[in-house]
């Protein structure tokens, strides 16, 4: 058994590595992150590579969150920073662009759109949510400009290992792309954080483990582990009402996480450990809504079983290398 001491990246008394942790020994203060639109499409909705997008993305192509997109960058970022300050007094900022496939576009165009936020007051670095079929060579070499500039992020949305599941979803990239586009970017020592989605239709809890600890194998530094939240409006209804779909229970999403974490290297950066969406849209499961619960039940349940991310890390390395 990995005997890696369970508190080492230890903040609130979590067993986990949290983005907030790592925010705050990076910075040596608290980091906001803030959501933006920057007014892009996917290529997977515009016939690039795909017709009508994954079937679990809103309308607002995941960036329910996000900013609004009919305002300039900069009032976005600004009406998000003074929202937060309602809450917190002081602290610097991430500018995540979290809508849609934020590399979809030409590098002058991202440059420019990169460029008008990192110049904000106390912006300390920039997140990109992409696909990693949207990773030309000459998008990859103007994110490793920004690598050496700023404190940068990629994030990658896998969602799943498994192809049958891909198809049903309409990902409309395999995992072999997917391993392809880590490694250009790692190649420029680009930080990358890996998205996967628990719950997908077709998936019992054995697959999700395998999408687990592929992730675990791969060269990333962060993962965000998602819960399916169906949404009204996404072409997922659709496949909800044949049947094809069935929610993760509360009981079993926590103990499927706490699996995941166990088996997740000790250093990887746990970004988010649950999702949620907009309550006016949301069918179902209900119990998302309220993610403070969710957190708890996950950190009492890694207490419960006195675990911790990474305890068994090394049996799964063995394992899959033998």
């Amino acid at each position: 058994m990995n005997q890696t001491n369970p508190f080492i990246y230890a903040s609130d008394d979590k067993r986990y590595h949290t983005w907030n942790f790592h925010l705050r020994s990076h910075f040596g203060h608290k980091v906001f992150k803030v959501a933006l639109d920057g007014g892009f499409d996917c290529p997977n909705r515009d016939g690039t590579v795909a017709h009508g997008g994954c079937t679990f993305c809103s309308a607002a192509g995941s960036g329910d969150f996000a900013g609004n997109r009919a305002d300039s960058l900069e009032k976005q970022f600004l009406d998000i920073k003074g929202r937060m300050h309602q809450k917190w007094k002081d602290g610097k900022y991430m500018a995540y662009f979290q809508a849609f496939t934020n590399t979809h576009a030409p590098v002058d165009v991202l440059r420019e759109r990169y460029e008008t936020v990192l110049r904000q007051e106390d912006v300390v670095g920039l997140s990109i949510a992409t696909r990693p079929d949207c990773l030309p060579d000459d998008v990859v070499e103007y994110l490793a400009v920004l690598n050496e500039r700023t404190y940068l992020w990629v994030e990658l949305g896998l969602q799943t290992v498994h192809e049958e599941t891909a198809g049903l979803i309409n990902r409309a990239h395999d995992f072999a792309c997917y391993k392809e586009g880590v490694e250009k970017l790692r190649k420029h020592g680009i930080r990358v954080c890996s998205h996967i989605i628990n719950g997908l239709p077709g998936e019992d809890n054995e697959m999700m483990m395998e999408t687990a600890r592929a992730v675990s194998q791969l060269d990333v530094q962060g993962i965000k582990i998602h819960l399916l939240h169906l949404l009204k409006g996404t072409p997922m209804v659709k496949q909800y009402e044949k049947g094809m779909l069935q929610f993760l229970s509360f009981d079993d999403y926590v103990r499927l996480v706490v699996d995941q974490l166990e088996i997740l290297p000790p250093e990887m950066i746990v970004h988010r450990i649950t999702g949620d969406g907009p309550i006016d849209l949301m069918i179902g499961p209900m119990w998302s809504v309220n993610k403070w619960s969710v957190l708890n039940a996950i950190d009492a349940e890694l207490k419960k079983r006195d675990t911790w991310q990474g305890k068994f890390f090394n049996e799964t390395t063995m394992e899959l290398r033998s």
